[in-house]
Parts: C-alpha cells; structure tokens; sequence
C-alpha cells in the first residue's frame, strides 16, 4: 500500500434513500492512515425538511435533534478538507457517496473522490459469510457497535472491518478503488456549460457511442462518468474518450433534438437504453360487433400503442378529449360503465354506436380519423420559449397537426405576425416520438406563448 496514504471512512443517516431527493441528517467521518484512525469528525446536519417517522424508528435521529444543527453548507469546507487526497471508505458506499455529491452539486461543486466498498472488499477476502450487511458481520467477526444507525456508531463499525480487510491484504491499495478522480474527469468537464442541451459521448476512436438531453450538461456528463450502478454504465463509463455538447435554451428543443439525433446517428448505448419517458399508452382493437374500441393501458414491449403518455391521468384525459372532439362513444372507449347507451347518447353527442344505433363502418371512421390525425389540442400553432440567450428566443412549429421542426430567433424579430418565425424555422422529420414529446411537455410545462393559429 503506498505510503501516506489516507482513507476517510465515512457514514451518513439520510431522511431517504434517492439521493437528490432526500437529504443527509448526520455524518461521520473517520480518517484512517491504514494502520489506525488518526482523525474523527460527526455531526448531525440540519436537513431542511421534517425527517420521516419510520426513519426516526431506524436511527432515532427526529426533527427536535436536528434543530439548530449545521445545515450541510456550513459543514461542507469541513468535509472536502478532511476528504482531500483521500479515498473514500464505505459499506455500500455507493449510498454514502451517491448523496455527498447530490449535495455538493446543489451547491454548485463537483465533489468527486476515490471509492472503496467494504462490502465487495469482504465478499473477496471474507468468503462464506451468510450476509455481509454491516450488522450481522460485525456481529460475526467480533466487532462491536453499540450506536447501529448512527453514523459515528457506523463510521467506528466500518473503520473496524476495514483495518481487518487491510491486515488480510495488505497490498490492497488504490487499485481497487473504484471511479475517476476530479483531476481526470476535469478536461472532459470543464468545457461544458450548466445549461439545458444535449451532449454527445465519443470513444477513444472518435466513434459517438451516446447521445443524451440535460437539464444541465455538465451536471449530468459528471453523472455518466461517475455511474458505477449497472455493467452496462461502467462499460460506457470506460470507453468515454471525449465529450461534445449543444445548448439549447430550454428542455423542450433539447428533447426534440436528442430524439432526431438519436434516430440519425444510432448510438450504441443509446440502442441499448430503455426509454422510461412515457409509461401509459392508447391502444385499440376491434370487438366482436366489428367496432373499433380505444383504451389506454400501461405501457408493455410486445404491443405499440397509438399514443404514449408519461401518467394514466394524462391518457385518460386526452382519451376523454379524443371521445367529445370525434363525437366517439364513452362506454366502447371505457369511459362510461354498464351496458347499456353511454351518457354521450343520451345528451345527443353520441350517435348510438353504444346500443347499435350506428353501424361499425360509420363510426369506425371517426375512430380511424382520431387516431391518425388528431395529435394536438390545436392543429397549428407555434411554441416560443426561452432561447439560448436572453435577447433570444426558440420556436416549434406545428402545420396541421404535423411537427414541421424548430429554430431560434432574435426576440426583437417577433412581431404580431408568428409566420415571421419560419425563416429561422430549421426542418425536422415528423414522427410519433416527436408528437408524444411536444403533447407531454405541453400539459407539464408553461412555455413564454403557444400561437393558435
């Protein structure tokens, strides 16, 4: 093992479990020299936020004990001065990890160190253990924890397993560190910018191997170069050479370019990534009286729906829409119970095809007609929206219920005419992905003005 080498061994309690989502309520950290500890530090932190019931059953840490403790600001020049230099030591310390940076990042500072996990370290020098959580190895090799769920108590623990690990190996050294250190992750970082776009990943042979949208690119590209959660994310993780970007104002033309740049250049790991932004679809299929039927569902791989949605709300709303706009029947699209003629029919905005009043051929062509052609709550109109600039602004078009692309434009150019937009308009193929994309962000999000036209 080289020589001053340091490892901070290190245990937080959490309000939760998501990192960047739940926040930290205590911390210890524990300086070990790879003979003994030779530094301590713990406190618990203010979260900001009321701490869980069952939370306070686990570690018996309430809101009453974190009144009037150091936010994690005030203690974070503490922490990356004990950690400087140092490989971080955890149980699982992907948790411990995955949450000191999420809270450093909302700080605007890229916290990245050297990780070891106790965990996989005591899976190969410990074999046969029947569980390798903290507790029941401890408990198993002797050593003691009078303070479990408590980061000191936990911290103390660890820093115990560790020093037994080293004393099995002593050779173990920064080899079996897992991620990059800051300074090999800063000249593929620090060109980019904290904006919304996209960025494109590149390997050591110049080949685009991902290409991805962010709310904030560098943010995000850190994310990628420090994901060691699946293999599939190491293997990309390693092969990243390069990193390029595109701002693009705001998170709408981010999703509508990482979509067609997706579509054109076919990344590897792109191809390999499952896309989790729409959950629930509209399907429709034909009953045994030969009329076409409507229904959304969740979505699942063996069947492409008509729509996609990110929530069952939003796909039973837009099936509501879709039921009053082509005068279609509420109970054959599953949005009026019984038998018997739907509500529609009975007000006059059915024409019967629910007690047979209509006949399938007829009503199938409304049917036909929803599905093919009606995408939006508008059939043409323009998105503006923020630009990459404040003096600018970024527009999407939409001609007849058809995407026909987006651009960027002087503010200054907008007049009472929206048409005025078309010359900055750059073209783009229409597909479904794209209309899904636009419909979703639509109902989520306010944009500066959408031009009926």
């Amino acid at each position: 093992m080289p020589e001053n080498r340091l490892f901070a061994v290190i245990d937080i309690e959490t309000t939760g479990l998501s990192a960047g989502k739940e926040k930290i309520t205590e911390i210890a950290i524990l300086l070990h020299d790879g003979q003994q500890v030779v530094e301590e530090f713990s406190s618990l932190i203010d979260p900001e936020r009321k701490i869980p019931y069952y939370i306070t059953q686990l570690t018996g840490i309430n809101d009453q004990m974190v009144t009037g403790a150091p936010k994690f600001y005030e203690l974070a020049r503490k922490i990356v001065e004990m950690t400087d230099n140092s490989i971080i030591v955890g149980h699982n310390v992907h948790f411990d990890y995955s949450f000191l940076k999420a809270e450093f990042l909302s700080l605007g500072y890229d916290f990245q160190r050297k990780t070891l996990d106790t965990v996989r370290l005591s899976r190969k020098l410990i074999p046969g253990q029947p569980s390798y959580s903290l507790g029941k190895l401890c408990k198993a090799l002797n050593i003691g924890n009078s303070q479990r769920h408590r980061a000191l108590g936990d911290a103390t623990a660890t820093a115990e397993l560790f020093g037994l690990l080293l004393s099995l190996d002593p050779n173990l050294d920064t080899a079996a560190a897992k991620g990059l250190s800051a300074n090999q992750n800063k000249p593929l970082v620090e060109k980019l910018p904290e904006a919304h776009g996209v960025y494109y990943l590149y390997d050591g042979d110049g080949c685009l191997i991902y290409v991805g949208k962010a709310n904030n690119i560098k943010a995000r590209v850190l994310q990628h170069l420090n994901n060691n959660s699946t293999r599939k994310a190491v293997e990309m993780k390693q092969n990243i050479a390069d990193v390029d970007h595109c701002v693009c104002g705001n998170e709408l033309i981010a999703l509508l370019l990482e979509s067609d740049e997706i579509k054109k250049h076919k990344p590897v790991y792109n191809r390999s990534q499952r896309r989790s932004l729409f959950s629930y679809g509209l399907y429709h299929y034909t009953d045994s009286d030969g009329y076409l039927r409507l229904k959304t569902a969740k979505i699942i791989d063996e069947l492409s729906p008509d729509y996609a949605y990110g929530s069952a709300v939003e796909a039973r709303e837009h099936l509501f829409f879709l039921t009053e706009h082509f005068t279609l029947c509420q109970r054959l699209n599953g949005l009026y119970p019984g038998s018997g003629a739907c509500f529609h029919h009975q007000i006059g905005q059915c024409n019967g095809a629910c007690c047979g009043k209509e006949s399938p051929a007829d009503y199938n062509i409304r049917v036909e007609e929803a599905l093919e052609r009606y995408h939006f709550d508008h059939e043409s109109f323009y998105i503006f929206d923020r630009g990459r600039t404040p003096d600018e602004l970024s527009v999407v078009k939409i001609e007849n219920s058809v995407y026909r692309g987006f651009g960027f434009m002087p503010a200054s150019e907008l007049t009472d005419d929206p048409g005025v937009a078309d010359d900055f308009i750059k073209n783009f193929a229409d597909n479904r992905e794209v209309r899904q994309i636009i419909r979703s962000y639509l109902k989520k999000h306010q944009v500066l003005k959408l031009w009926v036209c």
